[in-house]
This record gives structure tokens, C-alpha cells and sequence, in this order.
């Protein structure tokens, strides 16, 4: 019987390259948005089983990736089934690297950063009156409303088409990574920073 015990070194260098979905790296993921980047998280796990739901700002904590996983189980045919979107992901993740060669996590983190809002608007009212009114988002919100945006889009374009919902959850994250403003992503973002503009 050894008597060796494990070196915990090991361990943690065996954890910093696991891989998502056992095939891609979450290693040197660049972030483009600074004020983003803290709500971005990053990480191999698909699935941390409702750890964060009871703690307002947990979430952050969570991979984005379960977190769009997450956002696409929230439609009247696939409420709470995460398997199904979770094999969604997987195969947006192969259809993404077929078609840009690059490591699909990073194109969905470009993603999120450039369908999050800066701007949108509150109404304030003054005696009976309704006022629009310009505000910065928070960074937070920013994400939470990029990846509703995502899944929106996903939504729009395999529902009632003979789009599957992988192809199209692909062609939006490579849409929305490259700033294109076709994608529905992309659009509503630049529809609520031109309303907020407005509103100024």
C-alpha cells in the first residue's frame, strides 16, 4: 500500500485545463469590454444545479454558457428542458467551428459583449405626465439583457422554419461576434441605445 499522498498542485493544474464539453479550451479568453468582463464568467462546468438561485448576484458566477443554456430553456416548448438545450449549445459549438475555425466559447463571449446595451430608457412621471428618460445600464443587466436578446433570436429564426435551433443559435453568435447589424441580437441593442438616445 502506497503511502503517497495526492499533490495538490496537480490537481490544480489538471482542473486549469479542463475542457467545455470535453472539447473546448476556456484558456486564453480575451475580453474586448472591460466593464463586462467581471459578469463574464468562464468556466468548464455545464450545469452547477440551481446553486446560485436563492443569492441576487450569484449568478455572475455562473459559466456563460449555462447561462445561455438557461436563457434558451425559458420558452413555453422547452421550459425546463436543459438537456435538449444543453445538446443545442454543444452542436451551435460544432456548426461555430466549422464555419470560423475559432474556439466557439470566445466568439460567444464577442457575442454577449457586443449585443449588451450601454443605454436604454426609464419612464419618469411628473404629476400625470409619462417621461422618457435616458440611464446608463449597469453591467450586470447589460449581459442579462444581451443573452435574452440571443436567445430571442434563436427563437425567431428555427421556430415554425426548417431552421434547427442549433443553426440557429450558430448564425446568431457569429452574427452578433462580428458587430453585423442583421442579427436580432445586434439589432435590439441598437434600437434601445437610439430610443435612449432620443430620450436624452
Amino acid at each position: 500500500m502506497s503511502d503517497e499522498q495526492p499533490d495538490p498542485d496537480a490537481a490544480g493544474e489538471e482542473d486549469s485545463h479542463a475542457l467545455l464539453f470535453e472539447k473546448w479550451s476556456i484558456d486564453d479568453i480575451e475580453y474586448r469590454d472591460a466593464s463586462t468582463e467581471r459578469y463574464l464568467t468562464v468556466t468548464p462546468i455545464g450545469h452547477t444545479m440551481g446553486r446560485h438561485a436563492n443569492k441576487q448576484f450569484k449568478k455572475s458566477q455562473i459559466s456563460v454558457v449555462e447561462r445561455l443554456i438557461n436563457r434558451l430553456m425559458q420558452t413555453e416548448e422547452n421550459t425546463g428542458k436543459k438537456q435538449l438545450a444543453t445538446r443545442i449549445v454543444r452542436d451551435a459549438f460544432e456548426i461555430i467551428h466549422d464555419r470560423t475555425d475559432e474556439n466557439p466559447v470566445q466568439i460567444l463571449v464577442r457575442a454577449v459583449e457586443n449585443s449588451a446595451p450601454r443605454e436604454e430608457t426609464v419612464r419618469l412621471k411628473y404629476g400625470g405626465i409619462s417621461v422618457p428618460k435616458a440611464v446608463d445600464v449597469s453591467p450586470q443587466r447589460r449581459v442579462d439583457q444581451a443573452l435574452k436578446f440571443l436567445a430571442e433570436g434563436v427563437y425567431g429564426g428555427s421556430f415554425k422554419t426548417e431552421t434547427s435551433a442549433a443553426e440557429a443559435l450558430a448564425s446568431q453568435l457569429i452574427g452578433a461576434a462580428s458587430n453585423d447589424v442583421t442579427t436580432y441580437a445586434v439589432d435590439q441593442k441598437e434600437e434601445k441605445e437610439r430610443v435612449a438616445a432620443a430620450a436624452r
